[in-house]
């Protein structure tokens, strides 16, 4: 099983549902929501450095090819970063692929309706796949201010796989929210994060890692979700 069931109870998903609604953006933090034993294996996985590939969008156009990345000007470019490819790898262990699996499965869409009060589903949705990847960035790596709010999306979630993440070493989400308040996630170990992506203040960006933390990645899981 993939979810610690004492973060899947009817008062935990009740907590989860109150804390969403209260906050702006509409967002939640669940600690340890996911089995440590399984995610262990998934970082093993991404430990591969040949299995990841530069991906680049600018506000005008995802998914940019060099030409393209080049001829746009530093202001329109506002995601570098490393996204998984595992064709590239001969996994021995296919525990990486199977979360993606997973967190785009009947159980744990449903899990999610619960939180959010909306049904989730992909039968709308051309290929579900790449809407759940695992991401890394690096320190010349960013992902600036943008908003995820596609028709039809009503949920997003980013997973955390960096343990020991040191204290002041950048790689914080950071959500506009409101009346210039910011607020700041931390990207820790088996931390998930909920939002809802058409919520008040639900821009955010990325923190850039810090001068003292140039050999290290910050790892996560990005998925997102749409209703009917």
């Amino acid at each position: 099983m993939w979810l610690n069931e004492q973060q899947i109870s009817d008062p935990a998903v009740s907590a989860y549902r109150q804390s969403l609604l209260s906050s702006c953006p509409n967002h939640v933090v669940i600690d340890g929501l996911f089995d440590q034993v399984k995610l262990n294996q998934v970082i093993s996985a991404l430990q591969q450095d040949h299995a990841w590939q530069t991906q680049k969008h600018t506000y005008s156009a995802l998914y940019v090819d060099e030409t393209q990345w080049q001829q746009a000007s530093k202001e329109e470019r506002f995601v570098q970063r490393d996204l998984w490819s595992p064709d590239k790898i001969n996994l021995t262990d296919n525990t990486a692929k199977a979360f993606l699996l997973y967190l785009r499965s009947d159980e744990f869409m449903g899990y999610l309706s619960t939180i959010f009060k909306v049904p989730l589903t992909d039968k709308n949705v051309a290929q579900p796949s790449i809407n759940t990847n695992y991401f890394r960035l690096g320190s010349k790596d960013f992902v600036e201010l943008h908003a995820d709010d596609s028709p039809g999306r009503v949920v997003c979630m980013l997973l955390y796989l960096n343990k020991a993440w040191p204290t002041d070493s950048g790689g914080e989400l950071v959500f506009k929210a409101k009346q210039d308040k910011g607020v700041r996630i931390a990207p820790l170990y088996n931390r998930c994060l909920l939002f809802d992506p058409s919520s008040e203040g639900s821009e955010h960006w990325v923190e850039k890692l810090s001068a003292d933390n140039t050999h290290n990645y910050r790892y996560n899981v990005t998925s997102w979700y749409w209703s009917e």
